[in-house]
């Protein structure tokens, strides 16, 4: 059976009144009087109209929608920074547009689409920590823009993001209280920002402490379990003296506790007769849970950035708040013994 569409024109006729008085309602906007308000309601309640979003969104030059671009979906992190957006997006009227991309000229390709979708405004986290964000070509686009990102990656644009420097000292100071005198780094690659900026937050912590910065401690190695396995066995092999070590990736402090095993060494707080291996990550995640005894994390939360770019972007949009603004997520510790 086909259905004719029930346009804007049958819900004026069917209550009596204007088109335009119908369009006001349904917009809100203007005078209108209860009564009439309540007539155009009751007829697009009867009729079953639907309203035409895009089209009204495109008449008043604002969105009920914005966009949100993750460099890869699949990663716990940026799946708990995603789930803080929709939440508060959606409590706030607001509607996400989810896009995924994985290098440079997917990026450009998804802002240019949201773009020409009408999105009201777009939070995206850069395909790489070192990716460089052209702020005009991004502008140019005349949308309200947060970037999410584990570093900062161009001060002209919103961000939203951890103290990374904060979260390694906190990490630092943790195992330095337990006992540890002899820590080392696990984890990420040299050109990473925010690597660099973990590994100066431990690097300025034992030097404050007056514990030794060793360059050999402090170790690359790939994202994953079996490359932080077989990295960390090979160091501990090397400088059995090491006694605690800080994983870079929440993958590379699980694959950790398989490294330390395989030299027939426990995971635990021994600093007497160093025969066990503490390990702290950062940005717990579930299989995390599954070790014993747990691995101490340092958490930023992900959730919590998400929620604040949401904010960040909906205040922009209401608010025509064009200053650029840094909002740092403070980090915590999580999984500690009891």
């Amino acid at each position: 059976m086909h259905l004719k569409k029930v346009t804007i024109t049958d819900v004026a006729e069917h209550a009596g009144v204007s088109v335009t008085t119908v369009s006001m309602v349904l917009g809100n906007k203007g005078r209108i009087s209860p009564d009439t308000a309540d007539k155009v309601n009751k007829a697009v309640t009867e009729l079953g109209y639907v309203r035409n979003r895009a089209a009204a969104n495109l008449r008043s030059n604002s969105s009920e929608i914005v966009g949100l671009i993750l460099k890869d979906i699949s990663d716990p992190y940026y799946a708990q920074v995603a789930a803080g957006l929709c939440e508060e997006t959606e409590k706030q009227g607001y509607m996400v547009f989810l896009a995924q991309s994985g290098d440079a000229e997917k990026f450009e390709q998804c802002m240019l689409t949201m773009a020409r979708q009408g999105v009201g405004g777009i939070a995206f986290c850069p395909t790489n920590e070192n990716q460089q964000v052209d702020a005009d070509v991004l502008k140019a686009h005349n949308l309200p823009l947060v970037c999410i990102s584990r570093a900062s990656v161009n001060h002209q644009i919103d961000y939203v993001g951890p103290d990374n420097a904060s979260a390694a000292k906190m990490a630092t100071e943790y195992l330095i209280e337990q006992g540890h005198r002899r820590i080392a780094y696990v984890g990420g690659k040299s050109s990473s920002l925010c690597r660099a900026e973990r590994v100066g937050g431990y690097c300025s912590t034992l030097m404050q402490f007056g514990l030794p910065f060793k360059p050999e401690w402090v170790v690359e190695c790939e994202p994953g379990q079996a490359p932080a396995a077989k990295a960390v066995e090979a160091l501990l092999a090397s400088h059995p003296q090491i006694s605690a070590v800080l994983c870079h990736y929440s993958s590379t402090a699980v694959g950790a506790v398989q490294g330390v095993h395989r030299l027939g060494r426990d995971v635990g707080n021994d600093t007497i007769f160093n025969k066990e291996i503490s390990i702290v990550g950062f940005d717990a995640v579930q299989e995390a849970e599954l070790t014993e005894p747990p691995i101490v994390f340092v958490n930023s939360d992900a959730k919590e950035i998400g929620r604040q770019a949401a904010k960040r972007l909906i205040e922009q949009l209401e608010k025509s708040d064009s200053a650029p603004r840094k909002i740092i997520v403070a980090p915590s510790l999580t999984n500690l013994p009891t």
